[in-house]
């Protein structure tokens, strides 16, 4: 019987950062695209009522995809410049 020792990872910065960035975009571009349809709903129901109400919650949610797609293009600059750093130009 062959007994295999467990190789101990170690944890590498460089890969969590990576990993967190894309995680970040993914989840930015997601939220995204949810304010979008809430968006897109709102306006829908502003038009129906004529209500301000609506108008308001279209602006949260038109806000909310401002600052999400904000986030997507820093965590995609921030990623390029790394890469860029790595591969020493």
């Amino acid at each position: 019987m062959v007994l295999r020792r467990r190789i101990r990872r170690r944890f590498n910065p460089r890969i969590f950062i990576d990993r967190t960035i894309e995680t970040t975009a993914i989840i930015s571009l997601l939220f995204t695209g949810f304010a979008g349809v809430g968006a897109t709903g709102c306006w829908g129901i502003e038009i129906a009522t004529s209500s301000h109400y609506w108008q308001q919650q279209k602006s949260i949610c038109l806000g909310a995809m401002l600052v999400s797609f904000s986030a997507f293009l820093g965590t995609s600059l921030v990623r390029a410049s790394l890469s860029i750093q790595r591969d020493k130009f």
